[in-house]
């Protein structure tokens, strides 16, 4: 069979699962032809405005000159070699970036595939640390509730066992603790209870608990909920009291996004583990990482079986990279403050006042992340194909309607994206 253009969507749509989608079944999805900037171009000849960085990783743009060409320089060398036994310098040169980015004291680095696993070799990685202490009875996870920290198993475990979207799993799952997220936005507002029970949790099962894992700032997909620095500052000192690790899961948040590198950064505190992955490379490939400390790798290396018990087939690509290389270059040495400061002072001028709408119940803006929830879940097909009919790409989920556009968008295209988003939303609402 020969894939034409008339049968090649027909062909995907039965045999292509997508994310969170059935394949049996009517689902929606629009044909991407090309992408430039903030624009994706469909089959039929539309444009829409992304509003979405492709799951907040593009946040550079599409098809930008200087990854373009780093990808390009990069596969006439290799395209890729095995990291067992054998090593390059791209890797070299992205392990020395993402040092001098990140919080101090992060200085070894382990790469991997994705955003998901870069969360399991961080609890692998907890756990072999306690294990090499001679303490393997620190085996579990403490983290709070509303968290989403990747789709594999080990990360599935540690996400909102009953709000997320593995509940179906839970029973197979290991069970870790799970303590009530903070309340507090801001540290004007910090009340005491928000650390209440994480701290009781801690304080009677520290022996068994070898990280506590956290979202710093903004949890993502788990719910989008902001959350006061103050927390992340507590949750520090509990660990260091009571000889707990804690892992930073900042795939979502880094690179800039909540108008810091590093979300973990408005809080002054270093985690012992943290992962990044999403924006690493732009968009461009599926990559992650994971920084820790000389004490950890140490730890681990010293002792029996000495090795980090992991090992991805494509661990340190050299074409991820090459392009993480240049994704970082391109970050650092351009005005992502300034953008990103842009975006949330749009956001606050266009979706402050939906707060008056009826039937959305908050809003809520960081940075780069701007949030509408509704009172009532969204109809994800007709509310999609509201923002499409207007030119502009939005993944709703739930009860919220989120926008985490690309740093480069320009002042008319995020106009153009707010305006028409809260039109949909009223649009929406009032059918």
């Amino acid at each position: 069979m020969t894939l034409t253009d008339h049968n090649w969507q027909t062909f995907e749509h039965t045999h292509v699962w997508h994310p969170y989608a059935p394949l049996e079944g009517a689902t929606l999805s629009y044909p991407v032809k090309s992408a430039q900037g903030v624009h994706l171009r469909l089959e039929d000849g539309r444009e829409l405005i992304d509003g979405m960085s492709s799951w907040w990783s593009v946040i550079h743009g599409y098809n930008h000159p200087v990854l373009n060409a780093a990808a390009k320089a990069q596969i006439d060398k290799m395209a890729h070699v095995m990291f067992g036994g054998l090593t390059h310098r791209p890797a070299a040169e992205l392990a020395e970036r993402l040092i001098l980015v990140t919080p101090e004291g992060l200085d070894r680095v382990f790469f991997c595939d994705s955003g998901s696993v870069s969360v399991e070799v961080a609890i692998k990685m907890a756990i072999q640390f306690w294990h090499a202490m001679g303490r393997s009875t620190k085996q579990r996870l403490l983290t709070i509730r509303h968290g989403y920290h990747g789709d594999t198993c080990g990360a599935m475990a540690v996400c909102d066992p009953d709000t997320g979207m593995h509940h179906l799993f839970r029973h197979v799952l290991p069970q870790h603790f799970f303590a009530d997220a903070p309340l507090s936005r801001n540290d004007e507002e910090w009340n005491e209870k928000d650390i209440a029970e994480l701290q009781t949790i801690i304080e009677q099962n520290h022996t068994q608990i070898a990280a506590v894992i956290l979202e710093p700032i903004v949890q993502g997909a788990g719910g989008m909920r902001i959350y006061a620095p103050e927390y992340l500052r507590r949750v520090r000192s509990l660990c260091d009291r009571l000889e707990v690790l804690l892992i930073a899961d900042e795939i979502a948040t880094g690179f800039g996004r909540t108008g810091t590198m590093f979300a973990c950064e408005q809080a002054g505190i270093v985690p012992d583990i943290l992962c990044v992955g999403k924006a690493l490379t732009g968009g461009y490939l599926s990559m992650a990482a994971v920084l820790t400390t000389g004490m950890i790798s140490r730890g681990i290396s010293l002792q029996p079986p000495k090795a980090f018990m992991h090992g991805p087939t494509f661990m340190a690509n050299p074409l991820a990279c090459a392009i993480a290389n240049a994704s970082i270059d391109l970050l650092i040495n351009g005005p992502w403050q300034q953008r990103v400061a842009a975006l949330e002072t749009a956001f606050h001028h266009h979706l402050g006042p939906c707060r008056e709408i009826p039937g959305v119940a908050d809003v809520r803006i960081k940075g780069g992340i701007g949030v509408l929830e509704l009172v009532e879940p969204v109809d994800m097909r007709s509310i999609t194909k509201r923002f499409v009919d207007k030119g502009l790409w939005l993944r709703p989920f739930g009860k919220l309607v989120y926008l985490m556009p690309p740093y480069i968008i320009e002042k008319q295209d995020l106009e153009l994206l707010l305006a028409g988003t809260v039109e949909a939303v009223r649009e929406e609402l009032a059918d």
